[in-house]
């Protein structure tokens, strides 16, 4: 079985600062132990930030599958830019969580949200 998730920039940062819910956390937790995959993006996010969890986002990332810009995600970034206004970086995880059938983990709904066929998911309303 692959992976089920795409963890968000924003949701790894909670996590890893234990800024969710016991629930949310507790969710979090098993999502990791079952191999965590991120965007290549929010590889990018998470390493461009001055932060004192940089070890830990350094760590998260090398046990995390990481999705490479692939052919598919680039069509489906520039569709998703073409059709809404969205960020370069939020397409990029959009287009990804689409092209490989994963339910997104994110905290910030309000960027995703109305892309059609995009699963989200708020690990803080857990």
């Amino acid at each position: 079985m692959g992976a089920t998730y795409l963890i968000d920039t924003n949701a790894v940062s909670d996590f890893l600062g234990a800024k969710l819910s016991h629930n949310g956390m507790a969710f979090m937790m098993e999502v990791v132990s079952s191999g965590p995959s991120l965007s290549v993006m929010s590889r990018v996010e998470l390493l461009s930030f001055i932060s004192p969890y940089t070890p830990q986002f350094r760590e998260f990332i090398q046990y995390s599958v990481v999705y490479d810009l692939t052919e598919d995600i680039i069509l489906r970034t520039i569709a998703l830019r073409k059709s809404r206004r969205i960020k370069i970086p939020d397409a990029i995880i959009a287009a990804t969580a689409l092209v490989y059938d994963l339910t997104l983990i994110t905290h910030n709904l309000v960027d995703f949200t109305g892309i059609p066929s995009l699963k989200l998911l708020d690990a803080h309303e857990r």
